[in-house]
């Protein structure tokens, strides 16, 4: 699925050109030495978002003034530069004018990392960005609602926070997070429906046990959007900030009817993660209509060899895995890693193992 990538700038890379065989990549190096942000640099090549930032400009090499990314994902040639004028995005050496534009004909990932675990055991946020960053490579209107409505929320909250009565201003942006608002609502309710199952099916499989995974969407502000901003607006002038909406949904995940933060295991926690990622996976492939790259940082150490090995099976055995590791002790193990090229990654250079 990506067969070469390119860097100038990027992290701790001055320059990086890495080709790559069909099945991916095992990246082995000790911890501190770019490993992770080689994969950062697909998933910012592929989906125009880091997992580890939500600015850009902190992506280029200490010092530069930029960074480049370029590679062949899906056979189609993209590249991706960064300066202080901006973003500019290019696919087959045309420019492409928006983000949007160039995501429409773009590819999927699914990143899985030891961070996962704050799908189980942190606040909501993480869990709102985890079924954000699935729908929002599934609808190009899911990006466009998501985005308006943040937009919308700030300006509300800037309003709120000035503490003099704004009634008309803030009333016209409570029409657009009503709008855009809603659509996110109606579609976390079919992702979350529609990832119940695979969930389920993956948390079997991997732990190996009849552990009964549910999950289930919690919009903030009930099924009428309008009416809870309404309620809430005596609360929202005193508090001086929006109280209701999808930015403050969650995800409840429950393994035997019970709360998975509180009372599952740290086996069973991790195991659930790992499930939440492979039904990410699995959504993608069935309504995107083709196999997301699978990037895997640092997983695998964590794992003992029963998980690892369930993993490895329930993963699709055609998508692309690039895996990210400090040593391959575990590797003999997986099988199904042999035809996945090796390369060894120490302070900023990348080279075969």
């Amino acid at each position: 699925m990506l067969r070469s990538l390119r860097l100038i700038d990027f992290r701790c890379f001055s320059s990086l050109d890495l080709e790559v065989p069909p099945a991916g990549a095992i990246l082995i190096g000790d911890n501190a030495q770019g490993k992770t942000s080689i994969l950062e640099a697909i998933c910012v090549l592929v989906r125009l978002h880091s997992p580890r930032t939500h600015r850009m400009g902190t992506l280029a090499r200490l010092g530069g003034k930029g960074f480049g990314i370029a590679g062949d994902p899906w056979e189609t040639e993209r590249q991706v530069r960064h300066s202080r004028e901006g973003l500019f995005l290019k696919v087959e050496d045309q420019t492409r004018p928006s983000q949007t534009s160039y995501l429409d004909d773009g590819g999927l990932v699914v990143w899985m990392g030891n961070e996962d675990l704050e799908l189980i055991r942190g606040p909501g946020e993480g869990r709102r960005r985890y079924l954000d960053f699935l729908g929002a490579q599934l609808d190009s209107g899911y990006r466009r609602s998501w985005s308006r409505y943040r937009r919308a929320l700030r300006a509300k909250n800037l309003l709120l926070k000035e503490g003099r009565p704004r009634d008309a201003e803030i009333l016209s942006y409570e029409e657009i997070l009503v709008e855009h608002g809603s659509v996110l609502m109606a579609a976390r309710s079919r992702l979350v429906e529609e990832l119940t199952p695979l969930a389920a099916e993956a948390q079997r499989a991997i732990s190996g046990k009849d552990e009964a995974l549910t999950l289930r969407y919690l919009p903030a502000s009930g099924e009428d959007l309008r009416e809870s901003i309404l309620s809430a607006r005596e609360r929202e002038t005193r508090l001086r900030q929006a109280i209701v909406g999808p930015h403050r949904d969650d995800l409840d995940l429950r393994i035997h009817g019970m709360p998975a933060a509180e009372f599952a295991s740290e086996g069973q926690q991790r195991t659930l993660a790992l499930a939440l990622k492979l039904a990410q996976g699995k959504l993608l492939e069935r309504r995107g209509g083709k196999l997301p790259i699978y990037l895997m940082d640092d997983i695998f150490g964590e794992l003992d060899p029963t998980r690892r090995n369930a993993l490895m099976n329930h993963l699709p055995s055609q998508a692309q895995k690039w895996i990210t590791t400090t040593h391959l002790d575990w590797l003999e193990e997986s099988p199904a890693l042999g035809q996945i090229g090796r390369f060894r990654v120490n302070g900023g250079t990348c080279g075969k193992a």
